[in-house]
């Protein structure tokens, strides 16, 4: 049975940095592309991350360029989010999300992935 499991998240001051785990089981992650989403309360699944299975290449929401990056540890199996500068705004449950479409598929659209994991909440107040 193939899981993703998400941790990291929790409450921080806004400025303040967190880096999200999101391990798998059942799968190898070095064959799925990536993909990091977040919802806030009464808002759109919006789509934070994408990293590709093959080359490595990613892609970032306007909202949070430049102060994200997605990662991968292939030998931990496991994709992690560093969030830097956090602002109230970033509050949400983030999720990680999978699916296995080729080297170079990234996609910040939630409908593109096929398995997700459960989500780890983020709240980012003073």
């Amino acid at each position: 049975q193939v899981q993703l499991v998400e941790s990291g998240g929790g409450l921080v001051q806004p400025g303040a940095s967190l880096r999200l785990s999101c391990a798998a089981s059942g799968c190898a992650l070095t064959h799925y592309a990536i993909g990091s989403f977040r919802r806030a309360p009464g808002k759109e699944r919006q789509g934070v991350s994408c990293l590709s299975s093959g080359d490595g290449s990613s892609d970032y929401a306007d909202s949070v360029e430049g102060r994200v990056t997605i990662s991968r540890d292939n030998a931990k199996n496991t994709v992690y989010l560093q969030v830097n500068s956090l602002k109230p705004e970033d509050t949400a449950a983030y999720y990680c999300a999978a699916v296995s479409r080729g080297r170079y598929f990234c996609s910040l659209r939630p409908d593109r992935y096929d398995l997700w994991g459960q989500g780890t909440q983020v709240t980012v107040s003073s």
